[in-house]
């Protein structure tokens, strides 16, 4: 088996779900995992597709195809990379500012720390209404650096950040 890597984005529309997935399984692909959202009218999103390796070049270009359809679409062959030395999950809140985003990763990136999955929002502060940045994301840590270390780092920045990195729940 092969896993392809779809990213997608176009003008939302109600079927666009349902476009890509007819596609998919038509192709023989299995649907595994995704990140879909609308953002700003906009609909986006990865999936990751497992498909027969017989059937991965026949697959891309069928949803490839999709571009017809308004969508601007990507597909990349996964490759399997080695785990990290350790996986945290880290959730994040602090008063909104620009540069904000630029800030935290800058500060992981130094550390070694791969961002594995990342997502954001703004939301209001609950007595004042001030607008609010919080970011939840899983980060593979290297070999050597603790949980404590990038708490301490990311602290750091501001004292207005709350960091809370736990590790992963075992399924």
């Amino acid at each position: 088996m092969a896993s392809l890597v779809v990213s997608l984005v176009g003008p939302d529309r109600p079927g666009l779900v349902n476009l890509l997935s007819a596609a998919i399984a038509a192709g023989g692909g299995s649907w595994l995992e995704s990140r879909l959202a609308h953002l700003a009218g906009t609909f986006a999103g990865i999936v990751l597709v497992g498909v027969p390796n017989e059937r991965v070049e026949a697959l891309a270009a069928t949803l490839s195809a999709l571009k017809a359809d308004g969508l601007v679409m990507n597909v990349v062959v996964g490759s399997e990379t080695s785990p990290p030395a350790e996986q945290v999950t880290l959730e994040l809140l602090g008063n909104d500012r620009p540069g904000i985003v630029r800030e935290v990763t800058q500060t992981l990136r130094g550390l070694g720390v791969n961002i594995e999955e990342f997502s954001s929002y703004i939301e209001s502060a609950a007595f004042t209404g001030e607008d609010m940045f919080r970011a939840i994301a899983r980060l593979g840590l290297p070999a050597g650096l603790s949980a404590k270390d990038v708490s301490a780092a990311l602290e750091g920045l501001t004292a207005e950040f709350m960091v809370d990195i736990t590790k992963p729940q075992a399924v």
